[in-house]
């Protein structure tokens, strides 16, 4: 081998560089494990709020630490922006996907205009973007161009407003305007974007992670490390839409009039048998007992009997609000005053009054309802873009309270409002995201220098947040969640440990069985794979890469892949000794004519990882990352440390080396398997595999995650062992819709349930926790709170382990990404093997093998779907799993290619027999490769995670049918359509 010190020194620098990266992570990890001991140390587990005073104490040590040298070259706070990268699944955290509503956006462009058929083509986009691909903005130009008749986008009314004025005048046509429509919408995407990452800046979590989906308006967030999950969704949904309002007084005559007249008419609206059966059922409630003893009006009304005024609480004494109602009434109360007909009795002198609600307390069974004045276009007194600075303080009472600072436009409008309020005895309601935090009244005159403050039952950290999305800015529109995935930290633990069990069982098996099969020389190997899994987890870390669960199970099967490039190696080796070459020549030789195939095989599956790279999302991407990273490293290992370690040893006179031991060495020797002439048999197997798959899947079909219908699902934790059917059937009867399996031990589920599933906002969540909690509690602890139930809540041990949402629009996108994926490897990779060995025939074989592997594991999947104690959903990972299927069945089918290939070029075709020489030659290599490579996915499948059984079930069944397929459909494949070409032209 030539440029020996060149190799030597490449070696040395990737060693050391990956060491170095490394260091980082060894070095936070200690500094952490001594933050929980220093914080053990001094607090008690029976203490109140300890996973919170537990963390406090923590966060204090390492803010105390983070700027002292350590070693000499870093501080904790430097090793901390540098170490590997964890992904959700292993350090637990939230990771979600946000919609900014490009409606929201045109709405605002055109000034939230009344034109009919400026309205109406939105309305079509909605419709239309259900089962669409195209962006909403594409969809709203088409419905737009088929009604729109004389109407044009630069019209007065729509486009063509004082606000776009510089840009868009009247003149112009609509192709001129809708370029100008597009630059505005994706430059409102990007103040979203900047928006969303000075929050998250804000928002205290190490390595955050944002980032836009192209032009689809979507953005992408991970907060790996976030254990308050309920702040951490608040803070990224939240519009932060501050606004000033004067209010109307509970004594107002003509708000109280409307009350009375709306209720008069929904007792005519309601029907009358619905209001008796209410009557009859209707249990008494803690607000009935509450209202017996407030003093009542002269109507004495009861909530049985009026629809509106019976939920009505009088308010507070010295409050601005007009009423309380009790949380579980709002939405009912809410619906009333929405209603159009309602609306219409409220008197001329309040007729465009906002009603809104308090932000409810903690703990709160009532909250207060306001009524806010306001004008024809509902535009507030003030708004939030006055705000030029916002800072968590203390209240005159030393309780948490945000201080806000207004421009000069601001202050003077802020003057004259609290001028207003004083003069008329009303108060200010400071709403933020159609909430109202806090309604003070102003009782010293009108306010100079545009100071206010927002008061409130609030914590710590809700007043840093508040401040951080005053001061980052609202956003320019709605931004829904449409899929999150959140991981509790107990949970991510686990991962990390079971991970670490499966990889190193997998290891050992693996060194032990090349020392075993290969003696001295699988001994090198070893030395070569354990540098190999170095320099992978140096790369992942230099690159900044993130490490997932699927990751870690890409560096396993990497190490049972890596050995495949050796195996290749050392049996051309030992080929070559048994032509009775030299010991120097035979290597040299063996690792020539083995970098051929070792090439091929690794470019295929490199293929199919870039692929799942380019279509996969979160966990999917770091399996396709890890695997594309451990092909490259495995290459240089394999082809360059290999064989520096063997020529080494062979330098030495006196050393033998014979690749193999006194047990292998005659294994597979002479094999004289003919392969071909069981063709026929093995066709008839196939197809009635195939078939059996088809008609599983045709019949029974396969059991969809919510990756591809949309729903959410939770995996939840007992104390002890529950029966899956019994809380499946009770939460059928509370959510509609709703299937409950047991997950693992018998202590846990995964349910499943798409109720509501085409409604966003974070009330429809936590709606669904709340039900899930109320139905389950009776299986938890006496005790067990709402707080122990919730994901990343105060209980790590029980509760909501691990929660996923997807809305279904994402859902068929990931759909139409995963088909695109497999189709696209196909492809791909038919038109490589077409290109390397220049005949189609290969390419048939190849993608022939292909399809009936990935159709038979499907069918497995179909057919032993009801009957597998683990989940067996079809999701993401299921996809990466068929992808790998795809790689491992074509590197297997290319290196059974490229010795035929060989074997038939020094020979030619004139029969099998070449053929099946080359089989036979490469059975050794396929045996042992099959055989490292199960027995990891084994260790995986056994240790590796409850999460990971159906990838791994699936994995374990492609390599299987992978291997047979390679020898027993591929090559026959590609023979009988030679052999009928070779056989028409000598005709």
């Amino acid at each position: 081998m030539q440029n020996k010190g060149l190799i030597k020194l490449f070696a040395l620098l990737f060693g050391l560089v990956s060491i170095y990266q490394l260091s980082f992570t060894f070095i936070t990890s200690k500094v952490e494990k001594d933050a929980e001991t220093y914080a053990a140390s001094r607090i008690s587990e029976t203490e109140e709020d300890y996973v919170a005073k537990r963390e406090a104490l923590e966060a204090s040590y390492l803010d105390s630490i983070g700027s002292k040298p350590i070693l000499g070259y870093t501080t904790y706070d430097d090793a901390k922006k540098k170490e590997l990268n964890k992904g959700l699944d292993l350090k637990g955290g939230i990771n979600v996907t946000l919609q900014i509503s490009v409606k929201d956006i045109l709405k605002g462009l055109a000034n939230n205009t009344k034109n009919p058929v400026f309205n109406r083509a939105l309305a079509m986009a909605d419709e239309a973007s259900k089962n669409s691909d195209e962006t909403y903005l594409e969809l709203f130009f088409e419905a737009f161009d088929q009604i729109k008749g004389d109407t044009k986008l630069a019209s007065p009314d729509i486009f063509a407003n004082k606000g776009l004025s510089d840009e868009i005048n009247f003149q112009m046509t609509d192709d001129e305007v809708k370029p100008i429509i597009r630059r505005k919408i994706d430059e409102s995407i990007v103040s979203a974007f900047e928006v969303l990452r000075e929050r998250i800046d804000g928002f205290g979590v190490t390595q955050p992670n944002i980032q836009r989906e192209g032009t689809s308006g979507r953005i992408v967030v991970e907060l790996p490390g976030a254990r308050d999950i309920e702040r951490a969704r608040d803070l990224l949904s939240s519009t932060a839409q501050l606004e000033f309002w004067e209010t109307y007084e509970q004594n107002n005559p003509y708000i109280g009039q409307f009350f009375v007249n709306a209720n008069e008419r929904l007792r005519e609206i309601l029907e009358p048998e619905e209001q008796a059966r209410d009557s009859l059922s209707k249990p008494e409630s803690e607000i009935d007992s509450l209202l017996s003893d407030v003093a009542q009006d002269s109507l004495d009304l009861t909530a049985e009997a009026n629809p509106l005024l019976g939920k009505l609480i009088p308010a507070s004494p010295g409050s601005h609000a007009i009423a309380r109602v009790a949380i579980s009434d709002t939405a009912e109360v809410g619906s009333y005053l929405r209603m159009p007909e309602i609306r219409r009795l409220l008197p001329a002198e309040v007729q465009f009054t906002k009603f809104a609600w308090e932000r409810p307390p903690k703990d709160a069974e009532v909250v207060e309802l306001y009524a806010l004045k306001s004008n024809r276009d509902g535009v507030p007194r003030i708004s939030g873009d006055v705000v030029s600075d916002a800072q968590a303080t203390f209240d005159q009472f030393n309780k948490p309270a945000v201080s806000m600072t207004m421009n000069t436009r601001g202050a003077k409008e802020w003057e004259r409002l609290t001028g207003d309020a004083y003069n008329n005895q009303t108060g200010i309601a400071i709403v933020l995201d159609n909430k109202v935090y806090t309604a003070p009244g102003v009782s010293s005159g009108p306010i100079s220098g545009g100071r206010s403050e927002i008061t409130g039952t609030f914590t710590v950290n809700e007043t840093k947040d508040i401040a951080n999305v005053l001061r980052a800015g609202k956003l320019p529109a709605s931004a829904e969640i449409i899929d999150s995935f959140v991981v509790g930290p107990s949970l991510g633990q686990e991962a990390i440990d079971s991970g670490f069990m499966s990889f190193l069982i997998a290891m050992v098996f693996v060194l032990l069985w090349m020392i075993f099969y290969y003696g001295k020389a699988g001994f090198f190997a070893d030395v070569a794979l354990i540098f190999n899994i170095l320099l992978i987890f140096g790369v992942l870390t230099s690159l900044g890469a993130v490490l997932t669960l699927p990751g870690i199970a890409g560096i396993v099967l990497t190490i049972g892949m890596s050995v495949d490039a050796n195996v290749l190696i050392f049996e051309r080796v030992r080929e070559e000794l048994a032509r009775g070459k030299g010991k120097a020549q035979a290597v040299a030789d063996g690792f020539n004519n083995a970098l051929s195939s070792i090439l091929d095989a690794n470019i295929t599956t490199g293929l199919t990882a870039i692929i799942l790279f380019i279509f996969g999302s979160g966990p999917i991407k770091g399996f396709a990352t890890t695997l594309l990273i451990g092909i490259v490293t495995s290459l240089f290992t394999a082809i360059f440390i290999t064989r520096l370690l063997v020529d080494w040893y062979i330098s030495k006179k006196g050393r033998n080396l014979d690749f193999a031991t006194g047990i292998t060495k005659n294994l597979f020797k002479n094999m004289g398997i003919n392969f071909l002439s069981k063709r026929k048999i093995a066709y008839v197997i196939s197809i009635v595999l195939v078939a059996l798959s088809i008609f599983s899947l045709i019949t029974k079909g396969l059991q969809e995650g919510v990756d591809f219908v949309g729903g959410r699902n939770y995996q939840i934790r007992f104390e002890r062992p529950v029966s899956a059917s019994e809380i499946s059937a009770e939460l059928s009867q509370t959510l509609g819709s709703a299937s409950a399996k047991t997950f693992g031990e018998a202590n846990q589920i995964m349910v499943t349930t798409n109720y509501k599933v085409d409604v966003q906002g974070n009330e429809v969540d936590d709606e669904i926790l709340e039900i899930l909690y109320n139905t389950l509690q009776k299986y938890f602890p006496e005790g067990t709170t709402f707080e122990d139930f919730k994901p990343g809540g105060t209980n790590d041990n029980i509760g909501v382990l691990k929660y996923r949402k997807v809305g279904p629009t994402i859902a068929d996108d990931i759909k139409k990404n995963a088909f695109l994926a497999i189709i696209g490897s196909l492809a791909v990779v038919f038109l490589y093997i077409l290109l390397r060995f220049r005949k189609w025939q290969f390419s048939l074989g190849a993608v022939t093998a292909v399809f009936h592997d990935v159709l038979i594991v499907l069918g497995i999947f179909s057919m032993t779907a009801a009957i597998m104690p683990f989940n067996m959903e079809i999701d993401q990972a299921f996809i990466a799993a068929i992808l790998t299927v795809i790689g491992y069945s074509l590197n297997d089918t290319v290196v059974v290619f490229d010795r035929i290939r060989e074997v038939v070029g020094l020979k030619g075709w004139k029969n099998g027999e070449h053929i099946n020489q080359a089989l036979n030659s490469t059975l050794s290599r396929t045996l042992n490769t099959s055989l490292t490579t199960l027995v990891v996915l084994l260790a995986i499948f056994v240790f590796g995670g409850e999460t990971l059984r159906g990838f791994m079930f699936a994995m374990i069944v492609g390599v299987i049918v992978g291997t047979y397929s390679s020898v027993f459909i591929a090559t026959p494949v590609m023979f009988d359509s030679l052999k009928k070409k070779i056989t028409s032209g000598n005709q």
